[in-house]
C-alpha cells in the first residue's frame, strides 16, 4: 500500500463522519483542552493510522530533518550553507526559539497523538484480530517515537545535565487530568518504549503483516534491537535482531543489487520503509534535494569520510559517491531520486545484522565475525580478521552512512564528535558531556507546560 494510500485514507477520515480536523491530530505535549473525537469502527481506526504513517514523512521528522541532524552532527557530513539550511545543526548551536527543535517536537508528538487515539480506543466494531494488529502497529509507532525524541533533547549524554533528562512518555490523548506531562527519566523512556513493543508484538500476527511501509512484527523486532542496542541492553538486543535474521524474510543486498535497493520499493533488505509516490512526496523538501547539487544541496561528505573505505568499495563508487562541479563531495546513491519519489529507508536488514554482531561480541566472538562479515563481502570490501567494537562502528560508519545513524553511534558509546576538518566543520569539535550534544527543549513547550524543564546550558 502506497503512500497515496495513506492520503487518501486521511482524507476521508477528515471529511467523513469521524468529528475531527487535521490540527486536532496534531498536539504538542502541552495539550489543547477543546477535542471531540469519535472513533467507532475499523476503518476509523485505519484513517488514523494512515495520518501517523503520513506524519512520519514529513521533513520535520523522517521525512528530512531527523536524518540529517544526525549526519551534519557527526563526521560524516557538513553543511555547505548553500541555502542556509542545517548551519545552526551543524556547529550545534540550536537555541530554544528555532524552528529545528520547535518543528521536530511538535510533529513528533504529533505522531504520538495519533497512535494514542488507536491504542486507547474501544468498543470498535470490526474485525477483532485486525484491530488488535492496528493497535501492535500503533504501539511500536509510540515507542519508536519516544526513542527519537529521547535520543534528540534527552539528557544522558550531557555532564551534569538537567534531572529528570529523559521526554514526557505520553499514553494518553488530551488527558484532562494530565495536560502538561512531565518528563521521565531517560530509562523510564527506555523501559515504556520496549515495554510497548512486547505488547505489541504479543497481539500482532505475522498472518496479518502489511507490506515493508507498514509497521510488521520484524519491524516490530529491528526497532527493539535498535533502542535495546542504543541503551546498551546487549541481551535484549540479540533476541530481538534474531528473531528478524531466522524470519528468513529478508537478505543483505548483494554486490550488484544494492544501489538499486535505494531507488526500489520493498527492496529484498527493507524492513521499514516511509512510501513516497510521484505525486505525493516531500518535494524540494525532502533528502534528494538537500544531498544532491541542487539550488539546496547543503549536506555535503566530508572529505576525510572516504579515507575510511577500500578503494574498490562499492560504497564509495560512481553509484553512490560523486564530486560535483565546486569541488564538494556528494551523497548520490541513497535518495538518488530528482523526483523525489523514492522510498525512505528507516531500517534496513543490515543494521540488524551489526546489531546482532555487536550483541553477540562479548558472547561469541566466532559468531560476531562471522555476522560483521556478512557486510562487506557483498560491498567488494576487504574482510576484518577479529571482530572488535572498532571494526562493528566501523563497518556500521560505511554501511549505513547518512541514514541518520552516525551521531547515535558516536555518543552511544561515550564520544564525542570529532573535528576532521575545521574548514568544513563549523562546530570546532565537541566533547563528550557538552550540553550541546542534546537539542534545547523548544520554548513552545517549555514556555506553556512548567512540567517540563528546560535542557542544561539553555
Amino acid at each position: 500500500m502506497k503512500k497515496i494510500l495513506y492520503t487518501a485514507m486521511v482524507f476521508a477520515l477528515l471529511i467523513g463522519n469521524t468529528s475531527c480536523s487535521e490540527d486536532q491530530l496534531d498536539p504538542t505535549v502541552a495539550q489543547e483542552k477543546d477535542f471531540n473525537l469519535s472513533i467507532n469502527t475499523e476503518e476509523d481506526l485505519e484513517g488514523i493510522l494512515a495520518g501517523a504513517y503520513n506524519r512520519l514523512s514529513i521533513e520535520t521528522y523522517y521525512g528530512r530533518d531527523y536524518i540529517v541532524f544526525n549526519e551534519v552532527r557527526s563526521d560524516n557530513a557538513f553543511s555547505n550553507a548553500n541555502s542556509n539550511r542545517f548551519v545552526t545543526a551543524g556547529q550545534l548551536e540550536i537555541l530554544p526559539s528555532d524552528a529545528y527543535p520547535t518543528d521536530t517536537w511538535s510533529r513528533i508528538y504529533s505522531v504520538i497523538g495519533s497512535a494514542n487515539i488507536i491504542i486507547n480506543a474501544e468498543n470498535i466494531e470490526g474485525d477483532a484480530a485486525f484491530i488488535n494488529q492496528m493497535k501492535g502497529e500503533a504501539l511500536v509507532l509510540r515507542a519508536m517515537a519516544h526513542f527519537d525524541l529521547v535520543r534528540l533533547f534527552g539528557q544522558q549524554h550531557v555532564t551534569g545535565g538537567t534531572s529528570p533528562g529523559g521526554v514526557p512518555y505520553v499514553t494518553t490523548f488530551r488527558d484532562e487530568e494530565n495536560f502538561f506531562p512531565a518528563r521521565n527519566t531517560v530509562e523510564e523512556v527506555k523501559n515504556l518504549a520496549l515495554a510497548d513493543i512486547d505488547a505489541a508484538l504479543a497481539m500482532m500476527s505475522t498472518s496479518l503483516d502489511g507490506s515493508k511501509e507498514f509497521i510488521t512484527t520484524s519491524a516490530a523486532n529491528a526497532i527493539k534491537a535498535r533502542i535495546a542496542l542504543y541503551f546498551g541492553d546487549m541481551t535484549t538486543a540479540a533476541t530481538a535482531a534474531k528473531s528478524v535474521i531466522d524470519s528468513e524474510k529478508f537478505s543483505v543486498a548483494s554486490e550488484t543489487e544494492f544501489a538499486s535497493t535505494f531507488s526500489e520499493d520493498n527492496a529484498v533488505n527493507s524492513i521499514f520503509e516511509i512510501a513516497m509516490s510521484p505525486t505525493d512526496n516531500r518535494g524540494i523538501n525532502g533528502l534528494a534535494n538537500i544531498f544532491l547539487d541542487t539550488s539546496y544541496g547543503d549536506v555535503v561528505v566530508l572529505d576525510n569520510f572516504l579515507t575510511i573505505f577500500d578503494d574498490d568499495d562499492i560504497r564509495i563508487g560512481e553509484d553512490f559517491i560523486e564530486v560535483d562541479g565546486k569541488g564538494f563531495t556528494r551523497n548520490i546513491g541513497k535518495y538518488p531520486s530528482s523526483t523525489f519519489d523514492d522510498n525512505i529507508s528507516i531500517i534496513r536488514y543490515e543494521e540488524v545484522i551489526l546489531t546482532y554482531a555487536e550483541a553477540m561480541l562479548t558472547v561469541d566472538p566466532a559468531v560476531s565475525l562471522q555476522y560483521l562479515n556478512m557486510i562487506p563481502a557483498q560491498r567488494n570490501a576487504s574482510l576484518y580478521t577479529e571482530a572488535t567494537l572498532d571494526n562493528i562502528l566501523l563497518e556500521r560508519r560505511k554501511e549505513l552512512a547518512f541514514e541518520g545513524a552516525r551521531f547515535h553511534d558516536l555518543v552511544r558509546i561515550g564520544q564525542g564528535i570529532p573535528l576532521l576538518d575545521p574548514l568544513q566543520q563549523t562546530h570546532k569539535g565537541v566533547p563528550y558531556g557538552s550540553f550541546n550534544l542534546a537539542f534545547p527543549i523548544p520554548n513552545s513547550e517549555a514556555d506553556v507546560n512548567s512540567n517540563v524543564s528546560q535542557n542544561k546550558g539553555f
